[in-house]
């Protein structure tokens, strides 16, 4: 599990900083339209971020019941979102949520289920992920419209889902001087960075080590001529020539 947090505020290098410093393992900050410029993460900002070797969220958000605009909504937001994303610098195969900020009742659950299957048609490359309550969640979930999922514990009356991603669990509080909602990751959150993947180096392949010792190789070597040449058993000789030229192979001498 690692410890994170959202906030509208853009980060600072030295409040990235002191987040790191605390322990803190991500931060998750908003793609939005140029009209939401206030809390829009920037490609510097994000750098300040990946810097202080903070993780990034994305989540994509205009007004809280953007939602319930259904697919037309999705399409454009999607399509926003994957323009941003490419502006920032996001690596494809992070994830993007988008956020349903408001106590979504059942009766609205189809509309916010075809919004978030039209973000995740129009983000091609990214990993699709909703922010919610419990029940936005569940209904999410189970139409498999996308595949990252971030509740919030706000409406959820106590009730947590099985498999989720990121779970934010207190808002409002104070902490280096900005705004911010504390939250928990659970693996596969689909977090990113400004930072090039490292490079794989290719092993180093040494040269196998010799099995026999030269300088006593070629006193066997020695021994072995001189069997040969002093027996008269044509097997015995066969054999101390075969050992012989095995012996200077191994080596490096000259066969003889």
């Amino acid at each position: 599990m690692a410890k994170g947090f959202d906030c509208a505020t853009p980060l600072t290098a030295a409040t990235a900083a002191a987040f790191r410093r605390d322990g803190f393992a991500f931060v998750c900050r908003y793609l939005t339209p140029v009209q939401n410029s206030w809390k829009r993460l920037t490609r510097e900002e994000a750098d300040r971020i990946s810097a202080a070797g903070l993780q990034i969220v994305s989540v994509f958000e205009t007004t809280a019941d953007r939602a319930l605009g259904g697919r037309a909504a999705g399409l454009t937001d999607g399509a926003a979102a994957l323009q941003l994303a490419a502006e920032l610098g996001q690596p494809a195969g992070s994830a993007i949520y988008f956020a349903v900020d408001f106590d979504a009742t059942a009766a609205q659950m189809p509309t916010v289920i075809e919004y978030i299957r039209a973000c995740s048609e129009a983000t091609p490359g990214y990993p699709t992920g909703v922010y919610g309550s419990f029940a936005v969640i569940e209904a999410v979930k189970g139409a498999a419209v996308c595949s990252r999922y971030w509740q919030t514990y706000a409406w959820s009356r106590g009730r947590k889902a099985d498999g989720i991603h990121i779970y934010q669990y207190k808002n409002d509080v104070t902490v280096n001087g900005i705004g911010i909602d504390y939250d928990e990751s659970y693996g596969s959150e689909g977090w990113w960075n400004t930072f090039p993947p490292a490079k794989s180096e290719p092993p180093v392949v040494k040269p196998p080590e010799p099995l026999f010792d030269a300088p006593a190789a070629a006193k066997v070597i020695s021994v072995l001529g001189a069997l040969y040449g002093a027996s008269a058993d044509e097997q015995v000789r066969q054999a101390a020539h075969f050992a012989a030229s095995a012996l200077r192979k191994e080596i490096g001498i000259p066969y003889e």
